[in-house]
């Protein structure tokens, strides 16, 4: 099942979609080692759930430099990876979003969006980005199961308008190789034939013995 190459995948998808678990999951059976997104150790995001204008951009940039940094120490380490959401999805989804609701202003935006473009183009693609789509009814119904405390104020329409984003971002995505699973009706993290049926679609995708 080892390729002769190191493999760099990328797993996407809204709040809630069940990113981190796929992640670990993918991550335990092909070998690959799991970058998770920077939640609980994160300075900003409470306060931003609290006050999305006054910390929008703070949270952004935070975010962009991890994953930068992130994105390189995976891709230069010579081993196969899979990480817990993109730097691609943090402009073109989460910042996009802030601006467009009047969340983040355009000196800030614009400002962001520079920082962004310099910084990805240094960066290689992923072999293969994995976008779990969830309806907006899933998204709000794992939210409130796994209960941290600073996402139950997270309104449906936010989430709505994220997934608006998602599926435009997706529907024009060219960066390389593409799966996209439909997370309604599955739960791999409890159901061992929908985690062998993820897992299957992964190597065929990927052309992994």
């Amino acid at each position: 099942m080892t390729p002769d190459r190191s493999l760099f995948i990328a797993v996407a998808g809204n709040i809630g979609a069940g990113k981190s678990s796929l992640t670990r999951l993918l991550g335990q059976h092909f070998g690959w080692k799991p970058y998770f997104e920077s939640v609980d150790d994160n300075p900003y995001l409470a306060d931003f759930y609290g006050d999305m204008t006054r910390w929008s951009f703070h949270l952004q940039v935070y975010f962009l430099s991890k994953r930068f940094k992130h994105h390189k120490e995976m891709t230069e380490s010579g081993h196969s990876v899979i990480q817990d959401r993109s730097i691609y999805e943090d402009a073109e989804i989460f910042a996009r979003n802030l601006f467009e609701i009047g969340k983040m202003d355009q000196r800030d935006y614009d400002n962001y969006v520079a920082l962004y473009e310099v910084m990805t183009g240094y960066l290689k693609s992923p072999d293969l980005m994995i976008y779990l789509r969830a309806s907006v009814d899933t998204l709000v119904h794992q939210i409130a199961r796994r209960g941290r405390s600073f996402e139950q104020s997270i309104e449906r329409g936010y989430l709505e308008q994220l997934n608006k984003h998602y599926e435009s971002w997706i529907a024009h995505y060219t960066k390389g190789p593409l799966l996209v699973i439909q997370n309604d009706n599955l739960d791999f993290v409890n159901r061992e034939g929908d985690l062998k049926q993820v897992i299957t679609t992964v190597k065929e995708k990927l052309r992994l013995s």
